[in-house]
């Protein structure tokens, strides 16, 4: 059974920091590029953050360069999320996602996300 369970939101001051984890299980976590996306009430969900399966190569959202930084872990099958220097626009349901390009055929799977709160 395919699983992603995000961890480590909460309620954090601007200028905070935060480090969100994803525990996935049930497939081949290697083969699977890994991304952060996130929503925020009343707006669709946008990617945060991705990291490839093979090089490990990230991209960022413009929003978040320089304060964010996604990682891998493919022994423990985890990835990660710190953010850093937090501002109120960052609020959002946070969730990660598994993606893998097969065929010309994607294959994604979804956590159920984690709440992150930025306010004083």
């Amino acid at each position: 059974q395919v699983q992603l369970v995000e961890s480590g939101g909460g309620l954090v001051q601007p200028g905070g920091s935060l480090r969100l984890s994803c525990a996935a299980s049930g497939f081949t976590f290697s083969r699977y590029g890994m991304s952060w996306h996130r929503q925020a009430p009343g707006k669709e969900r946008e990617l945060v953050a991705l990291i490839t399966s093979a090089s490990g190569s990230t991209n960022y959202a413009d929003s978040v360069k320089g304060r964010f930084t996604i990682s891998r872990d493919n022994v423990d099958k985890m990835v990660y999320l710190q953010m850093n220097s937090l501002k109120p626009e960052d609020t959002a349901v946070y969730y990660c996602k598994a993606t893998l390009i097969d065929w010309g055929t994607a294959v994604d799977y979804w956590g159920q996300g984690t709440q992150v709160t930025v306010s004083s």
